[in-house]
């Protein structure tokens, strides 16, 4: 690392997340795309659990529906099984044209009002997840996929809806996983590091954050898994973010990459870090990613730590087990009134900020009255 390189590290470590993200305590992310569609992951079973198990397929269990694509690589799993008696194998790039046909009874205003009804003070757009569909009109070509995301530009639309309502506005963006760059089945945490892009996608991944960073000024800036470049060539990319948002927040999954990784080739290493990793998950009783050298707040998911923290954090969740839209959750896999109110309560008072998962349908870009009624419950605490 040069000295050029320490000096700029240094300077990002000392920034520290913005008053405003602190005194926020709600924010909403939605998570929204072609995997909206299909709309299936199991419901017995939470991600803590799964990272738990050990198991050489664990994340073939998930009940995250936007891990959908990587699920249905594992025959005997039960997204697979759905896969082929509802949809008949179908591509599941097929699914991205129905996503976007449902856009035309989309109404992002409505969706902003019932955000800023909730009480939530910024909004976080999942704007690539790791199927890499784009929802925005990208001007980064995708070698791996041609046309693999929206011509309507939705990432816009959003942005100025929510803040036409008084809301800040944030990006999500799967700088991690791409698999439509690297299509490693991802059966454990080991698995990760096999799934990650390298080489040509370091530079389509900076130039689509830098594309998402310059057209929308986003106020946080949220990515996913980790980074697929060395520190030395993440830190002048978040230091751009800084300068052209002065007040932005960025979370702490920017994880540079490190040769060591390479590691995970090797059985015997790999071993090692799947149980490691299955002792935090039971430890942890969900997931806390590792502190990277750079970031303003830590993101908890599906968990709390249980106490008072002095760094920032956000606990991330959805209101029933995943985040995607799950047409196949039954009403009791949804948190409950006093559950979400007792939760809520608890993470502020522990100095955080609840970041609350929305997952709209994909067929017809509707929030579903279930989780609607749960920003309601939101909403009168604050009257």
């Amino acid at each position: 690392m040069t000295s050029g390189s320490k000096a700029l590290r240094r300077e990002l470590v000392a920034h520290r997340a913005p008053a405003w993200w602190r005194e926020a305590h709600l924010g909403i992310f939605i998570h929204w795309g072609p995997y909206s569609v299909p709309a299936f992951a199991p419901t017995d079973i939470e991600i803590g659990e799964v990272m738990a198990t050990g198991r050489r397929d664990a994340m073939s269990l998930t009940p995250y529906v936007e891990w959908y694509q990587n699920s249905i690589r594992f025959p005997d799993s039960p997204a697979a099984r759905h896969h082929a008696e509802v949809h008949h194998g179908r591509p599941y790039r097929d699914f991205a044209g129905i996503f976007a046909e449902g856009l035309a009874s989309w109404e992002p205003d409505a969706w902003a009002r019932d955000f800023a009804a909730a009480g939530a003070r910024y909004v976080v757009l999942v704007t690539k997840h790791h199927d890499g569909f784009c929802l925005w009109p990208t001007s980064v070509r995708n070698p791996m996929r041609e046309g693999w995301s929206l011509q309507r530009d939705v990432v816009g639309e959003l942005s100025e809806a929510v803040r036409a309502a008084g809301l800040r506005f944030g990006v999500y963006y799967s700088g991690g996983l791409d698999w439509t760059w690297n299509a490693h089945p991802i059966g454990t945490v080991s698995d990760l590091a096999l799934a990650q892009p390298r080489g040509a996608y370091i530079d389509y991944a900076t130039a689509q954050v830098r594309e998402l960073i310059d057209r929308y000024r986003p106020s946080v800036l949220w990515n996913d898994i980790s980074w697929p470049s060395a520190g030395r060539d993440l830190w002048p990319l978040l230091a751009e973010y800084y300068e052209k948002v002065p007040e932005g927040a960025v979370n702490d999954r920017f994880l540079p990459w490190s040769p060591v990784w390479e590691l995970a080739r090797f059985r015997p290493f790999a071993r090692a870090v799947d149980a490691a990793a299955t002792r935090t998950a039971k430890a942890d009783h969900g997931i806390i990613p590792p502190k990277p050298p750079v970031f303003d707040y830590q993101t908890p998911e599906y968990t709390v730590f249980p106490g008072p923290r002095s760094i920032p954090f956000e606990m991330v969740r959805g209101m029933d087990s995943g985040f995607g839209y799950n047409a196949f959750s039954p009403p009791e896999a949804f948190l409950q009134r006093d559950d979400l109110l007792a939760s809520f309560d608890d993470i502020v008072a522990k100095g955080g900020n609840l970041l609350l998962n929305v997952g709209p349908r994909g067929v017809d870009a509707q929030i579903p009255e279930i989780q609607r009624e749960r920003l309601a419950w939101l909403g009168e605490r604050e009257r």
